[in-house]
């Protein structure tokens, strides 16, 4: 049996990053790659869950994502439809809340309509928390954030002198979700391309060099353990993990 990990983070945010390259790898078109990608995503949230994981936040297709070639980004749609299908039985298997952030109204109305009832399937789940970011970008959440609180002084509905962090996190897409305490990026790609920039203010990093499709749950408890030997410092002052 192995040993059990203390400490674990609340809330774990993964960038997974090297599906093209796992295919290319392989000599297989790069569409296997995202693929087997989205098959690896089930183990890990199963295996953060075991580990004592409370939320999981994965970012599925940024803003950016739609600047790659056609082929691709149908493929992605493809596999998002079916995976966004299958998704809705495999919550009430594992007693899981999913939540989708991003701009959704960018997304195709079915695409649309099974994220809707997918998270109202799911709303009463009591164990894993686990978000997708769909064409999710941070910088478009902020800016949709600031436009909402705009049409909100308009409106008469606050005052700009009620503008503090709180209330502008109350209008993120994450509002009723905790920062993350730990963000993962495989494929050894040290940046995180526009996700959860308000959310990672203090949130500590991980870029293991292991592709995404191979990122299995012996790779998040290594990952974890790594976390957990971290010293965690806010204003100097040490954080008892």
């Amino acid at each position: 049996m192995s040993e059990k990990l203390t400490n674990v983070p609340r809330h774990i945010a993964i960038i997974m990053d090297g599906n093209g390259r796992w295919a290319k790898k392989r000599f297989l078109p790069r569409n296997m790659g995202h693929t087997q990608g989205s098959k690896r995503v089930e183990e890990i949230c199963r295996a953060a869950y075991d580990l004592g994981v409370k939320y999981l936040t994965i970012y599925a297709f940024s803003t950016e994502n739609w600047s790659r070639p056609k082929d691709e980004i149908d493929a992605l749609m493809k596999i998002l439809r079916n995976y966004l299908k299958e998704s809705i039985k495999k919550s009430m298997d594992n007693n899981m809340r999913v939540r989708v952030i991003g701009d959704r109204t960018k997304l195709d109305k079915d695409i649309q309509e099974s994220i809707q009832k997918l998270e109202e399937v799911s709303k009463n789940n009591t164990g894993l928390n686990f978000q997708i970011a769909l064409n999710y970008g941070s910088r478009d959440e902020m800016i949709r954030a600031m436009k909402r609180i705009a049409l909100d002084i308009k409106e008469g509905k606050m005052g700009i002198e009620e503008i503090d962090e709180s209330l502008f996190e109350g209008y993120l897409d994450t509002k009723d979700i905790p920062d993350p305490d730990f963000l993962i990026r495989t494929s050894g790609e040290e940046r995180i391309s526009n996700f959860l920039l308000w959310q990672c203010a203090y949130t500590e990093f991980y870029f293991p060099e292991v592709l995404w499709p191979d990122f299995d749950k012996n790779e998040l408890r290594k990952a974890i353990a790594q976390y957990t030997n971290r010293d965690r410092r806010f204003g100097g002052i040490r954080e008892e993990l």
